[in-house]
């Protein structure tokens, strides 16, 4: 009788407890440009300006001693874009402003370039990530590395994640 006790409502306040002791609510992260799931504005992409959108971060880990940022498109024609990645950011860091970069390393794109590359579907309604990862550990990349790279330095260090989506298709 004491063990059904213990596993329902104690169990959820035991790992409210465990989520609390974490760091708090899980990560997430925002922005004001464009709700989840939301049309991202011109503004932001290859028909505009091409200016990185503003991000909020929240819930990040206490334990995490490094953030990275990728965005990337999974409907382009090749397969997955990846349109930035930055590794490195601090964890303290809870925003970046729009048309900056969070201070870190980073990487080059699949346009081939370092910093933001905004959507730019060829046709169609693409949906972009704009994706958060705690780490435990700095990551030991060159800046300029691709996400290849990345993705594997990353491999067994990812203490908690989170996803926006947004979507866009160009104007003819």
């Amino acid at each position: 009788m004491q063990k059904a006790i213990l596993a329902g409502p104690s169990a959820i306040l035991l790992a409210a407890i465990a989520t609390f002791a974490a760091g708090g609510a899980k990560m997430k992260i925002t922005s004001s440009a464009f709700q989840q799931g939301g049309n991202i504005p011109s503004k932001f992409t290859c028909d505009g300006p091409n200016t990185s959108p503003a991000l909020q971060i929240s819930g990040i880990p206490a334990e995490a001693k490094t953030l990275v940022l990728i965005v990337d498109d999974p409907d382009a024609p090749s397969g997955l874009f990846t349109h930035w990645v930055v590794w490195n950011i601090s964890p303290q860091t809870s925003t970046v402003a729009e048309g900056s970069t969070p201070k870190g390393v980073q990487g080059t794109n699949d346009f081939g370039k370092s910093g933001y590359g905004g959507p730019c579907p060829p046709s169609g309604m693409h949906r972009y990530y704009f994706k958060i990862f705690a780490l435990d550990r700095e990551l030991d990349l060159p800046a300029g590395a691709r996400r290849g790279q990345l993705d594997a330095a990353m491999k067994g260090h990812v203490i908690a994640q989170d996803e926006l989506m947004g979507r866009y298709s160009r104007k003819k």
